[in-house]
């Protein structure tokens, strides 16, 4: 499959800032990338198409690994399901990244996913698009709420541009060519707020410094201090 690379291509992230923004263990993650020998028996990666070893992961990747996060923490799916869903979409849309891209979830997009979902078999939980009235196809709530905190651009094959971890009413974003890719607020890093309000600095001080309301700067602490710190 040859694919001209794009914005999703780019190395982004390393491994422990991509596991702390995704709050899923680097190990973890690191096998949803790779896969790996377990039990006697090898895995295949999830994410990639083939083992790489690398411990950067591209936007795309972030992406999809957002993805995997939302099904695994709400529905527990098994991640050969997963590997099969996104190894099928990757065949029938010639995309690297499918799921990083708009096209499987609207349109005749969502006609070929449901073609896929019945042909290999995925289990419910697993379903990205359901008949609603009149039998037209909408996206399943687990699917809605991922996309909700994803923006796909406008233009050509409507690459996902940001992911919201909040929400689309936040301000609260994460961009691959905005402050290295990390979680910001107007293009200030969410943790390099928090890190001048825990040394001891006035909220007011770090607000005006950086040009941002009260308001925002809360937003951006509350999302910090939410997270948790990485696990190995």
């Amino acid at each position: 499959m040859t694919v001209q690379p794009t914005q999703l291509d780019v190395a982004t992230y390393e491994l422990s800032d991509a596991s702390r923004y995704l709050q899923v263990p680097a190990s973890t993650l690191r096998w949803w990338l790779d896969g790996g020998p377990r039990a006697g028996r090898v895995y295949p990666p999830v994410i990639r198409e083939a083992v790489t070893g690398s411990s950067t992961l591209t936007w795309g990747e972030f992406v999809e690994a957002w993805y995997i996060r939302q099904y695994r923490r709400v529905h527990q799916i098994d991640l050969s399901d997963l590997r099969r869903l996104i190894v099928g979409l990757r065949e029938e849309l010639g995309l690297h990244y499918p799921l990083a891209h708009e096209k499987p979830f609207v349109g005749v997009g969502r006609q070929l996913v449901k073609r896929l979902q019945d042909s290999v078999g995925l289990p419910q939980d697993l379903w990205v698009v359901v008949a609603g009235h009149k039998d037209q196809l909408v996206l399943t709530p687990t699917m809605t709420e991922f996309i909700e905190k994803v923006e796909f651009g406008h233009e050509g094959d409507q690459p996902a541009i940001a992911i919201r971890p909040r929400g689309k009413g936040s301000l609260v974003v994460i961009q691959p060519d905005r402050a290295f890719g990390s979680p910001s607020i107007r293009g200030i890093r969410t943790d390099a707020l928090a890190e001048l309000v825990d040394a001891g600095e006035k909220l007011e001080d770090v607000a005006g410094d950086f040009g941002l309301s009260t308001a925002e700067l809360r937003e951006a602490l509350s999302y910090e201090w939410e997270l948790e710190p990485a696990a190995a």
